[in-house]
């Protein structure tokens, strides 16, 4: 494993790398933010396990769901600043984020992103692929957060019922992708 956690440089809210642990730490959520987890089985076997995670290193699981995305890097990549984006045109959000660790074990695959100035939340969201001893193979999505922008703070539950939308939509491409 390799990260950043820890430094805080640009980041938008505190406990940078806290994501690292699945959310098991007594730092999730922190003071103030709202926690999200989701379990979505992908299928079996390493295969599946290969297929999943390469997809979400290189972004597609993002782009599966329908976002943009603007990237440093083809994959994700301690350092690497990504902007993804929802809806068209003028409606576009864009959410700007820098990736805080990535993690590449033989049974897990992924990364979390924490928020950038301009993202109209404040938080870091971790997406892991894991491939457990029954040799079942899952996305686990694990983010807190809270409203930064205007139209966030707006928005208030259901931003959050949003969040759980696309952290649903996050486990049904990858789905497609490891053939479950």
């Amino acid at each position: 494993m390799s990260g950043t956690e820890g430094h805080t440089d640009g980041f938008t809210y505190p406990h940078v790398g806290a994501t690292r642990d699945g959310g098991a730490g007594a730092a999730l959520p922190p003071p103030g933010f709202h926690l999200l987890r989701r379990r979505t089985r992908l299928g079996t076997g390493p295969a599946a396990r290969d297929a999943a995670g390469r997809a979400l290193l290189e972004w597609r699981m993002h782009r599966g769901v329908g976002m943009t995305v603007e990237a440093d890097a083809a994959e994700a990549a301690p350092g690497v600043e990504v902007t993804v984006g929802i809806g068209v045109g003028p409606l576009r959000l864009r959410a700007p984020c820098r990736v805080v660790w990535v993690v590449r074990e033989p049974d897990r695959i992924g990364f979390a992103y924490g928020t950038l100035s301009g993202h109209p939340e404040a938080g870091e969201e971790a997406f892991v692929v894991e491939r457990l001893p029954d040799d079942s193979v899952w996305l686990v999505v694990t983010a807190f957060s809270r409203p930064s922008a205007w139209y966030a703070r707006a928005a208030g539950p259901v931003g959050r019922a949003g969040q759980r939308l696309v952290a649903r939509g996050y486990g049904r491409a990858l789905r497609r992708v490891a053939g479950g």
